[in-house]
Parts: structure tokens; sequence; C-alpha cells
């Protein structure tokens, strides 16, 4: 159970760290820095990944709402390795919060934890799409305090709030998140109190650990 799926993908938890510092978003002369082990992974490496027998799978059967492709590798459910619970985006949250992504799930119980990871080779990047509200991930630059950068599924089309660089780390088999609005790595937020407890932000200037490393499980049979 080692290798992994991204939109073709997967991956595995993680040692605790200090709470990682926020960051000034880099500039086109100070990229934010990617520590040695990790690298960038592109569409065609995803889809060579895809193809190994040796898939982790996800760990409950029970996904009842999920897509009936959902056998397709792109889709996936998201681990944080920080506190070992999945992604579930809240569609039924009150706006403006509506949609945001949590890492507070115990297992998969159907679509709210299941992702999808569209590669774009024009821009290099990746897309993630909500498979609860079939809503794109979008980082909310606009937001204001805790709630600045956090991730919402709230859009229906893919710009430039919606991408994403993904990073691999064969040694760790982990995956890590960047946004290319602000150039920052997503992070899980494993101090928050209150309805965003565990929320994902778009908010560290570098990869510090499990904050901000994820685990992708194959949502296919």
């Amino acid at each position: 159970m080692t290798s992994v799926l991204l939109s073709l993908s997967a991956l595995l938890a993680s040692s605790a760290l200090a709470v990682p510092t926020a960051g000034a978003a880099p500039g086109a002369d100070r990229p934010a820095a990617v520590p040695s082990g990790w690298k960038a992974v592109d569409g065609a490496e995803l889809a060579r990944t895809a193809g190994e027998a040796d898939t982790r799978r996800a760990p409950s059967a029970a996904r009842d709402g999920v897509s009936a492709t959902a056998a397709e590798p792109e889709l996936t459910a998201m681990q944080s390795a920080r506190n070992g619970r999945f992604v579930a985006g809240e569609v039924n949250y009150a706006a403006p919060n509506t949609g945001v992504l949590r890492a507070r799930s115990a297992d998969i119980g159907g679509a709210w934890e299941g992702f999808a990871f569209e590669w774009n080779e024009t821009t290099q990047t990746y897309a993630l799409r909500s498979l609860a509200n079939d809503r794109y991930v979008a980082v909310e630059k606009n937001f204001t305090g805790s709630a600045q950068n956090v991730l919402r599924a709230r859009s229906t089309g893919v710009g430039g709030w919606e991408q994403f660089i993904v990073y691999y780390n064969e040694g760790l088999d982990r995956w890590a998140l960047q946004s290319t609005l602000n150039g920052l790595f997503v992070t899980m937020e494993n101090s928050y109190t209150g309805s965003l407890q565990y929320v994902l932000r778009a908010r560290s200037a570098e990869i510090t650990g499990s904050w901000e490393e994820f685990v992708l499980y194959n949502l296919g049979a």
C-alpha cells in the first residue's frame, strides 16, 4: 500500500511539528521555498502513477452519494497528515462560509469527502472539484481575519483563484498543494476552534511538516 493516486492519486500520515508560520506571498523574484525531496507533479506523471497496480484504496466502503463514475482514478478522498481526518466540503454552512473545506471526518461517508483533481495542460495547474456540490475550490483571498485564504468549493468555472500546483514527496509518500493565486501552501488549521476548526487555508510560505501534508485515497472499487 505504497503508491498513490491523485487526480489519479493518494498518500499517508505524519509527525507533529510546531505551528507553521504564515508568510507573505512570494513574488516573481522570490518564489515559495519547496523543501528538498518535493517535486511538482504534472498530468503525465499522475497518469503513470494511476496505472500502477498497488494503489491505495479508500478505507471505507460506505460511499453513498459518490458519483457512479467513482471508479475513475481522479475521484479521491483527501486526508490531513496532521490530524488524520478526511477533508469535507461544508455545503450546508451558511454564507459566506458555504462550501469551506475542513479536515473533520473520521471516515469517508459519501460525496462530502470526495474530490476530483483536474489537470490543465495549458496552465500546468490543477483544479480541485468537490463531489459534494460539483463546485471548484477557490482560495478566498479577499476574506479577512482568520478566514483569509480559506479554501471554499463555490466556483462554477476555473480561473486564477481555483488553480493549484501539486507537489509529491516520494520518501514521505505525501502530497502538498500550492495556490497560484498567492503562491502559498495549503495548511490544515489544527489549532482553530469553532465552525472553522480544521479548515484548509492557503497561507504557509513553505512546507513545514504535517500541517501542509495530505494523503489522497482512490475512491475506485
